[in-house]
């Protein structure tokens, strides 16, 4: 029955009226020709597509367990530790300015190196991958860019594979890596921690 419908309904439209396969297309066509003459003017006048953010990719091997990595880069008392070790060789970290915190749970904040990184977990797979938006305390408000830590057995050891894209330009004079190079610095101290002592939440 709704084929005959079809049917006499198509036998009423014109043979050569636009179908309405022809009028998505025309339609398409149409957007796309003003995107590229959009492209084109902005071309002209110099105006492009911002690129205003960075990127980093690091690959580290680190003596310790991945278990043992990802325990220490998501738990409080253990990076409070890592932190420590870091204040010794960096002045501008100081846990008198704000304590590490670190949430357990996807979407939790974070608080790290004294109040210097700010931000919250995107995806936490246990021992394997951490992902988070991170922001400096200096940035603008609202900036924010994602780091995120791949886990890979090396040996009797771990390799991170760490990514940190779309963070803003450095300012002038400041060292490209900054506060990436002090977290993994920091990691590198995780041998050195003492799990009876430090336990786990």
């Amino acid at each position: 029955m709704k084929t005959m419908m079809s049917e006499r309904r198509n036998r009423n439209v014109p043979a050569n009226s636009p179908t309405r396969r022809h009028v998505i297309a025309g339609v398409a066509i149409t957007f796309g020709g003003l995107a590229l003459g959009l492209t084109k003017v902005r071309a002209a006048t110099g105006e492009e597509i911002s690129r205003t953010a960075e990127s980093i990719h690091q690959e580290n091997v680190f003596k310790a367990s991945r278990n043992r990595v990802y325990d220490a880069l998501t738990d409080t008392k253990q990076f409070n530790e890592l932190t420590k070790i870091s204040a010794a060789k960096d002045p501008r970290i100081s846990l008198e300015k704000a304590p590490t915190e670190i949430s357990r749970e996807v979407g939790g904040a974070f608080t790290l190196f004294g109040g210097i990184i700010l931000g919250r977990h995107v995806e936490l797979v246990p021992h394997r991958r951490i992902v988070q938006c991170w922001r400096e305390v200096n940035w603008d408000p609202g900036v924010y860019s994602v780091a995120r830590f791949e886990l890979v057995e090396q040996g009797t050891g771990t390799k991170i594979v760490f990514d940190h894209t779309g963070f803003p330009h450095r300012q002038r004079g400041t060292p490209r890596g900054g506060m990436e190079d002090t977290l993994l610095g920091a990691a590198r101290e995780i041998p050195r921690l003492d799990r009876a002592d430090l336990g786990s939440d």
